[in-house]
């Protein structure tokens, strides 16, 4: 009986996004190695998961454990200063979503604040742990990194709340410019894999290739780009991977930019692994790209924020334990960050 209502509960939520999906065009524009003409494409032999695949999974589900954290038992982090001129502090709000401030800019990734990453804002995927810096405690935001469009990634409300208050300029892969015209923001800079965008003297943004894909609903799978992000800084360089699976292309991304300081990978949102495996690296994978970037540290992102698949809250915690465990990952430095914390490097 319960998949019945989990099934009529999906079917109302499909026709929701139709509704929302439907007349959305894709990205117009030439063809390349990863782009049809119609749709985007990863590299190498990536299995790709439809719809059917979709419902097997989602009524056959065996999510673990999730458990709400309260306002009262995070530890905010304290207001940010309005600008680091000297070294790099990085502070990860939660998710996805990191407060990178270097010679006197303040760049935001994937930012989300709203309480449900969903079309809906009744229904979805809902926030189980607070933002570990308050929106109202932001510095000036000079700068805004989208990975794809996702909606634990791009979260329009959070986007407009930011440029009411900041301005920011934005940078998007190929087509998520659109998204963000349709609500009136401006200073919007579509990127190509490998394409870079210089942002001042000290500072230019790459980027480089995930694997992944892209829908916001039932019809536009894959008419925009997915992408991670380089940024070069005076301080070196940080890796943004944003959301992908495991492929050849990290070894790449390691050889064309050499100086890496950081790393920011996914560790969750990887179970069943039949499923999710093609898009969601899991923590030993996470592990595996910190080494083929060779980033000095690495810190993990995307997880115990919001249920996006059957891992339960503190399974990617878990198994990336016992990850760094093993005799291979022996002197890796890799880390988590609970929301609110702060690493900081000096020049």
């Amino acid at each position: 009986m319960i998949w019945i209502f989990g099934a009529a509960a999906l079917f109302a939520l499909i026709i929701v996004i139709l509704g929302k999906t439907f007349s959305q065009p894709g990205y117009d524009g030439p063809e390349s190695n990863h782009f049809n003409g119609t749709t985007f494409e990863n590299t190498g032999d990536v299995p790709s998961k439809g719809f059917l695949d979709v419902m097997k999974w989602y009524l056959n589900r065996d999510q673990g454990e999730w458990k709400e954290i309260p306002e009262e038992e995070v530890v905010f982090a304290e207001r940010p200063a309005d600008n680091v001129t000297s070294g790099m502090k990085i502070t990860y709000v939660n998710h996805s979503t990191f407060l990178i401030q270097t010679a006197g800019v303040n760049i935001l990734t994937d930012p989300v604040w709203s309480e449900r990453v969903s079309p809906l804002d009744f229904a979805g995927p809902k926030r189980f742990r607070p933002a570990g810096v308050k929106f109202e405690d932001l510095p000036p935001i000079n700068l805004v990194l989208i990975s794809h469009n996702h909606y634990d990634h791009l979260d329009i409300e959070t986007l407009k709340k930011l440029n009411e208050n900041f301005s920011p300029r934005f940078i998007v892969p190929l087509g998520v410019d659109r998204y963000l015209t349709e609500e009136g923001l401006e200073n919007i800079s579509p990127i190509d894999w490998w394409q870079s965008k210089p942002i001042d003297s000290d500072i230019t943004i790459h980027s480089v290739e995930a694997q992944h894909f892209s829908a916001r609903g039932l019809f536009d799978r894959d008419k925009t780009l997915w992408t991670g992000y380089v940024i070069d800084t005076p301080t070196g360089s940080v890796y943004f991977a944003g959301d992908t699976g495991y492929g050849d292309f990290s070894k790449k991304i390691g050889q064309r930019h050499q100086d890496i300081k950081v790393g920011l990978i996914p560790i969750g949102a990887y179970k069943p692994r039949w499923f999710m495996k093609p898009m969601h690296v899991n923590p030993e994978e996470a592990i595996q790209i910190h080494k083929d970037v060779n980033a000095e540290i690495s810190f993990g992102m995307h997880f115990g924020t919001f249920p996006l698949a059957d891992d339960g809250m503190k399974d990617p915690e878990n198994d990336f334990s016992k990850a760094m465990l093993l005799p291979e990952n022996a002197g890796v430095n890799f880390k988590l960050l609970t929301e609110g914390d702060s690493f900081q490097l000096s020049e």
